[in-house]
């Protein structure tokens, strides 16, 4: 059997066709086609029956749609033979690719941008700034469609671009930042290797041009003028300056010095970090006086150089600066300005310490007046003449008492106190010989009775108030009286000591228990002074070790006189005596007691003085009702006997209708007020003969009021008769205690 296949062109595709009839494409036919119709021939796959149509009886396949490679590239589809009759395939299914041609429809493209790239000025030429690289949508594999070229189309003057590889290169060796810091540049990308027809495409490249420390700092003005007072404290801020630099960055960090000695000495200058100025300060203090300007000659370095262009010149600039002093009312001021006086202790009062001077440092040179900071030497005892400024002493000095003194001397301008200007002064006092040595201590030595001569009893210093300046020498010697016993001796030991021997032997305590040796100390002066002192000795038993067992024989008399017993009983006998004293206090104070307590009716009511208003006649709360009602039953008992209260036959009434009403007092001549006048009496005479308290004797005020009480009120309002015939005369007899209540009634 013969094998059959598939006979056919290969097939390509001619994109972007534009015609108005269906683009042919090409034929299949199986090779058993005899041509009279029999074969049916049909596509499948990738655009069969849209894009591509397939003649069914001469296999003929046309494109009907508008093909772009760019966008697919080729087709994959697949062809069948059949029999028209029986629909039966007469050969396999087999597979074929219909490729779109490619033409030069898509141009160039800048994919990346935009495109910044930078270069540093003054480059070399040919330096590399950047690469640019376009792309195109062409088959590169057919033709040169996709072969793209490069070239400048605005900027060449400055930059260049490699043809091939897009690399932008520095056409010149001057770009200078200062005078242009960024380029734009158009780079053109052509396809088909440039050649005529071939499509291009552009972008604009950004090229910054970066700093380099290529120019130095230059000052605007070459002199700059300031002015400050002189009394400015140092580190005041004159001025500032500051030297301009073109550049940008690091490139302008600044140094600042000065250049000169004379601005070096009295100025500071200093770089502001932020701004880059130089700060100018006063290093040390002005005086108009003696300079009123100063120049300063202020230089400027870069702080960072770069060593490439040395060449372009020296990378630093100077200026002058003058500054003026301006001219204060200025405190005088002290010359020399030593703060030491010395003066002897002995100097009478007024004599010269010393002279202090201070002059006014201004051109008008006032006079200067002097006086002492009286709140530094509170006890006066330095003086100065306000004119010459002499200290003198102003009370005796003591160096023992005070060795130093510490003062503030104050000078003003004589017509302008307020100008003060203050001096510390220390004055020392320089000693004296005014001060006798003397014992160190009261010296007490002790002997004992079977001493042998030449044994030391005591060693003796001495304490001197007085420094002279070479040291202390003191002298020891008995008194002439004394140099005659023959009981001790002194020896001077040449060391400032003194050391007391035993001359004999054989010393009794019962002949003699204490001796008194008088010794003459003289120090060294000048003048020589001098002091007696007394060694006081005793005479003592020791045992035989030399340990002293008793000095005081008239204690050991005394102490066998008084036995244990006779102790006893002078101490039971003291006890006694504090035992009565005591219990005679606590009698007096009981038998006190039992007499403030005799009398129940011994109400020593105060005077209390109240700001708010009572409740009237039923407010009971204040005081103690009780006592009044006392009364009211001790006066109706002197009514019962006919001293005129009820009267006799009178109604009995009801006492607590009566006190539902509000009585009007009726003064009835029957009344008898002795009650209260031997109540009142009876108070006061307790109080007078009652030493031991306080007087509590006080004017009570009864406020409550009944109706028909048998004590009537002895209120004078809503009397009925126009004045009261009682008589209180008799309350001025009670002595100055009740003149106000006199006076009152």
């Amino acid at each position: 059997r013969v094998k059959r296949g598939w006979v056919w062109n290969q097939f390509f595709v001619v994109e972007e066709y534009t015609g108005t009839e269906p683009l042919y494409v090409g034929k299949i036919q199986s090779d058993s086609y005899e041509g009279d119709g029999s074969i049916k021939y049909t596509i499948s796959g990738e655009g069969a029956g849209t894009i591509f149509l397939i003649d069914e009886i001469t296999g003929d396949i046309h494109a009907t749609e508008r093909l772009d490679r760019e966008q697919k590239t080729f087709y994959t589809l697949r062809a069948q033979a059949r029999d028209r009759q029986t629909d039966q395939l007469l050969e396999p299914e087999s597979e074929f690719i219909i490729k779109v041609q490619d033409i030069n429809d898509s141009e160039p493209r800048f994919l990346e941008g935009p495109y910044i790239g930078s270069v540093a000025e003054l480059s070399p030429v040919g330096t590399s700034v950047m690469q640019v690289m376009a792309s195109d949508a062409d088959d590169p594999t057919y033709g040169s469609s996709a072969r793209v070229v490069y070239s400048v189309l605005e900027g060449e003057q400055h930059f260049s671009v490699d043809s091939k590889t897009g690399v932008i290169r520095t056409a010149v060796a001057d770009l200078d930042r200062e005078t242009q810091d960024r380029y734009e540049v158009v780079i053109r990308a052509t396809d088909m290797a440039g050649q005529l027809g071939g499509l291009s495409g552009s972008t604009t490249v950004t090229i910054v041009v970066t700093d380099v420390n290529d120019n130095p700092p230059r000052f605007p003005q070459k002199m700059y003028q300031f002015s400050i007072v002189e009394t400015a404290p140092v580190g005041t801020t004159i001025g500032r300056v500051k030297a301009e630099d073109s550049d940008v960055g690091e490139n302008t960090d600044m140094t600042y010095r000065v250049k000169d000695e004379e601005g070096v000495e009295m100025f500071k200058v200093t770089t502001d970090s932020n701004t880059q100025e130089a700060v100018i300060t006063v290093q040390k203090p002005l005086d108009y006086e003696s300079t009123k300007v100063h120049t300063v000659v202020v230089e400027a370095l870069n702080k960072f150089v770069d060593p490439r262009f040395m060449d372009l010149g020296t990378f630093q600039d100077q200026t002058i600066v003058r500054v003026s002093v301006l001219d204060v009312d200025e405190p005088p001021e002290f010359r020399p300005p030593s703060n030491l006086m010395e003066v002897q202790e002995d100097a009478h009062v007024g004599s010269v310490v010393g002279v202090v001077t201070a002059l006014d440092p201004d051109t008008a040179n006032h006079p200067v007046r002097y006086a002492i900071d009286r709140s530094t030497d509170t006890e006066r005892i330095f003086d100065i003449d306000a004119n010459t400024g002499a200290i003198v002493t102003g009370k005796v000095l003591d160096r023992e008492t005070a060795g130093w003194h510490n003062i503030t001397v104050l000078a003003m301008e004589a017509d302008n106190h307020s100008q003060v200007s203050r001096a510390s002064l220390r004055i020392r006092i320089l000693d004296v010989n005014d001060n006798p040595p003397e014992l160190a201590t009261p010296y007490e030595a002790a002997v004992c009775e079977d001493a042998e001569p030449g044994q030391l009893i005591q060693t003796i210093s001495v304490v001197d108030r007085d420094e002279p300046q070479s040291g202390h020498r003191f002298y020891f010697t008995l008194v002439p009286e004394a140099t005659t016993n023959h009981h001790f001796s002194l020896l001077d030991i040449k060391d400032n000591t003194a050391a007391v021997h035993t001359q004999r032997m054989g010393f009794n305590r019962q002949e003699q228990d204490v001796y008194l040796l008088p010794i003459l100390v003289v120090d060294s002066g000048p003048p020589a002074l001098s002091s007696t002192g007394t060694l006081t000795i005793r005479s003592c038993s020791c045992d035989s070790n030399g340990a002293i067992q008793s000095c005081n024989s008239t204690a050991y008399v005394v102490s066998a006189t008084l036995s244990p017993g006779a102790l006893i009983a002078l101490l039971v006998c003291v006890l006694i005596l504090v035992v009565l004293v005591l219990l005679i206090l606590t009698l007096k104070r009981h038998h006190k007691s039992h007499l403030t307590s005799e009398d129940d009716e011994d109400m020593r009511d105060n005077v209390i003085k109240y700001n708010d208003e009572g409740g009237g006649e039923q407010d009971t709360e204040a005081y103690d009702m009780s006592a009044l009602r006392s009364l009211y039953d001790f006066s109706e008992i002197k009514g019962s006997d006919g001293g005129g209260g009820l009267g006799e036959g009178g109604p009995s009434r009801n006492p607590a209708a009566e006190l539902h009403t509000l009585p009007q007092w009726v003064q009835s001549p029957d009344l008898d007020f002795s009650v209260f006048r031997d109540y009142i009496c009876k108070k006061v005479e307790q109080a007078d003969e009652d030493l031991s308290v306080p007087p509590y004797d006080s004017f009570q005020t009864y406020a409550f009021e009944g109706l028909d009480s048998p004590v009537p009120s002895l209120s004078s309002i809503n009397t009925w008769s126009s004045s009261s015939e009682q008589d209180f005369s008799y309350l001025r007899g009670w002595g100055p205690r009740f003149r106000q209540l006199a006076a009152l009634y």
